[in-house]
């Protein structure tokens, strides 16, 4: 891999966030029974004509100024020519001359650098039907339906210049565009449910060359990581056809996720779309007030709200970063924040035991029972010595899978922290008469062996005695 660099471009489609689609009244809603929410004009039947969502103009140039991109003033749409199932009236209209947004830009940050990544457009276009494969994989599969709910559902495609150099870049890319688009409220970005999908051009060349080298196109990458996986999978694939004297055939490649490998799904040389102006939907004129009073509608964006957590609340610049990856994460800090007032307090919590019980069971945050409420009362809790860090554990789980207030549960499993000396000195004398090698080395001024001793008080006790108050009394006693 030294001997040659990657050259990584990505093509990110968008669903937008809107209750119908971009030139007609049918529903946009997800999960519905295949082919029920369609109408003459997203099946293309011949005559049909639409009007464009007002509402897609606006989420659209809304995902350009976040993106630091200018905005087109005057723009159109075009046919864009090409026949296959999805795309029942054979020309899918887009934006191909006029794109809405253009020359913008994402900072990324990878191993501690931070990088530019421009992007060259931003541009509206609806979405083509969805094929379902009879095996799961176009591969494999022998037939395929279609289900044309999702014809005419309104997208943007982002379109980055070629100046990706990793798998990690690409999914540090994905994973900062995903969170302005959420942010915007442009879309619900869910790639599970296709609302996100990406695509990766990928090609190698030798280091130190400005040539580009025969790129392929990567798809059928469901996960952020996925697209990782499949562009380091190609790179190392383009090298060695490279290295043994072949050439890389321009072409679309699927990701096969269980096999680890891309695969070749069909040729790609020189597409003709044979593309021209679409006459059938008006162009779409945006005045210079119009998008100034938009840009004055932009939240704070993930960077903005993770340099001001470092520097209002002292949150370390990797803790932030990890609460502003998703707006939902940060909004729940936030109302955490409100009722209790200690950032890195939360922000461990949150990043400790939050994340891990949703990673744990794929779970979307606002699926948990968990509160900002309950936590900040659980965090109480412990910050008045009622129970232990440990039990506040235990006591988050059941929060978190059944939604009672804290003291609830702590009251109904009798969890309460032991502080009283009168029932904890029975116990470290039971634990000091069982560990004569840890006290000798204790009184021999090994500092240590007191951490092993209050382990065994709060062993004894199911992690019930206060910590404190025990390496207090133990000290007291060895002492003697």
């Amino acid at each position: 891999m030294s001997r040659y660099e990657a050259v990584i471009g990505l093509e990110v489609h968008v669903e937008l966030k809107t209750e119908t689609k971009i030139f007609c009244g049918c529903s946009t809603e997800f999960g519905q029974a295949p082919n029920t929410q369609v109408c003459p004009v997203c099946l293309g039947l011949p005559g049909s004509t639409g009007v464009l969502n007002k509402k897609v103009a606006e989420l659209a140039a809304r995902a350009g100024l976040a993106l630091n991109c200018k905005i087109g003033a005057y723009t159109w749409f075009d046919r864009k020519n090409y026949y296959y199932p999805d795309l029942p009236k054979g020309f899918q209209i887009s934006q191909v001359f006029r794109p809405i947004a253009y020359q913008g830009y994402l900072d990324i940050e990878v191993d501690g650098r931070e990088k530019r990544i421009n992007i060259t457009r931003a541009h509206i276009e609806e979405d083509p039907g969805k094929l379902i494969h009879a095996s799961g994989s176009i591969m494999t599969s022998r037939s395929s339906f279609v289900d044309y709910n999702r014809s005419g559902m309104p997208l943007i495609e982002i379109v980055s210049e070629p100046e990706l150099r990793s798998g990690a870049e690409a999914k540090a890319y994905l994973e900062k565009l995903k969170a302005i688009l959420e942010y915007t409220g442009v879309s619900d970005v869910k790639m599970e449910q296709g609302s996100l999908r990406c695509d990766a051009n990928v090609s190698v060349r030798p280091v130190g060359t400005a040539a580009l080298g025969t790129k392929t196109e990567i798809k059928n990458m469901n996960s952020f990581r996925a697209v990782q996986r499949a562009i380091e999978c190609e790179v190392d694939r383009q090298i060695d056809v490279l290295e043994e004297g072949d050439s890389v055939v321009q072409e679309t490649r699927a990701w096969d996720e269980n096999k680890g490998i891309t695969m070749s799904m069909r040729n790609k040389e020189n597409p003709d779309y044979r593309c021209f102006i679409e006459q059938e939907v008006s162009p779409i004129e945006l005045s210079d007030e119009w998008i100034k009073d938009l840009r004055a509608t932009i939240p704070e964006l993930p960077d903005a709200r993770r340099k001001r957590l470092v520097a209002e609340h002292g949150l370390p610049d990797y803790d932030a970063g990890v609460i502003t990856s998703s707006l939902a994460l940060a909004e729940f800090f936030d109302a955490t924040l409100e009722k209790f007032p200690e950032a890195k307090k939360i922000s461990n919590w949150i990043m400790g035991e939050l994340l891990r019980l949703l990673n744990a069971r794929g779970m979307e945050l606002s699926q948990s029972k968990i509160t900002p409420a309950g936590l900040a009362s659980l965090l109480e809790l412990i910050e008045k010595g009622s129970i232990s860090n440990k039990i506040g554990k235990e006591v988050f789980e059941t929060m978190f899978e059944e939604g009672q207030e804290p003291a609830q549960i702590v009251k109904e499993k009798g969890l309460s922290q032991i502080s009283d000396e009168g029932q904890l000195t029975r116990i470290i004398a039971e634990v000091i008469a069982k560990n004569p090698k840890s006290v000798e080395d204790f009184q021999a001024g090994k500092e240590k062996a007191i951490g092993f001793l209050v382990g065994q008080v709060m062993k004894a006790t199911r992690g019930q005695a206060n910590p404190g108050v025990v390496n207090t009394m133990l000290r007291e006693k060895l002492a003697e």
